[in-house]
């Protein structure tokens, strides 16, 4: 990290906590965004970041913390927790103390499966695997077929476009999945609607589209997101439908 950063964020790889240190103004935004969300799109679970050694100066800067909340708040087991003795930021849940902000981590929810999956055709098989295995794992069976669909376009897309190894991530939300494949390209997803009857391809993003209440995209260091949440209620109301 360059030595003239005056806001340092550092990693606990043995836990969930990310410490920030120094000052914090607008030229230190992009440190922080980068920093938690690698940490949240490296591995499952909530993240604390610690506030105890840095100084907010600019409340628009502190803002960052509630957009990487916000960014992340449809990921498979993810979520941003503070700790925050001076209760500068807003948005976030916070505790004043490190050990609050352990318990308020070791309360939220963190069932999740995953897998790291390479560039090619038979990738789309393995996660249509781990999406089944899970849906009968947490008793959601009637969300097996729309998670397949959509898990098997986000790993084509990636296969096609990204061509970088990939995760496949899972997890239970209340009555809701949600799923999302991260890879190693900035190539955002474009979806303009339904593709014309005469052109081949080019629905993979409308099939995650017709089967999710809501599906998106997330830009990270190293490459990108992409994530949707399914709910038992439309694919019922499909059937009946």
């Amino acid at each position: 990290m360059p030595t003239d950063v005056r806001c340092r964020v550092e990693t606990d790889e043995a836990s969930g906590v990310v410490r920030l240190t120094g000052v914090l103004d607008r030229s230190g935004v992009d440190v922080v965004r980068d920093g938690l969300l690698a940490r949240l799109c490296g591995r499952p679970g909530p993240v604390v970041a610690d506030l105890t050694g840095l100084r907010v100066t600019d409340p628009v800067a502190g803002g960052v913390f509630a957009e990487v909340r916000r960014e992340v708040r449809d990921w498979p087991a993810a979520d941003l927790l503070l700790c925050d003795p001076s209760g500068a930021v807003d948005g976030v849940p916070a505790w004043p103390t490190l050990d609050g902000a352990r318990a308020g981590l070791a309360a939220a929810p963190t069932a999740a499966v995953h897998a790291d999956l390479p560039p090619v055709v038979e990738a789309a098989r393995q996660a249509r695997q781990l999406v089944a295995e899970a849906c009968d794992r947490w008793g959601l069976p009637e969300l097996v077929e729309p998670a397949c669909i959509a898990v098997t376009e986000m790993v084509n897309n990636v296969v096609a476009h990204a061509r970088t190894a990939m995760t496949v991530r899972l997890a239970p939300r209340d009555d809701t999945l949600r799923l999302a494949v991260r890879d190693h390209s900035p190539r955002r997803p474009a979806f303009a609607g339904p593709a014309p009857l005469d052109t081949v391809g080019g629905r993979g993003l409308l099939l995650i589209d017709t089967v999710a209440r809501s599906w998106g995209s997330s830009l990270v260091p190293d490459g990108k997101v992409v994530w949707c949440v399914l709910h038992p209620d439309d694919e019922a109301a499909a059937h009946h439908g």
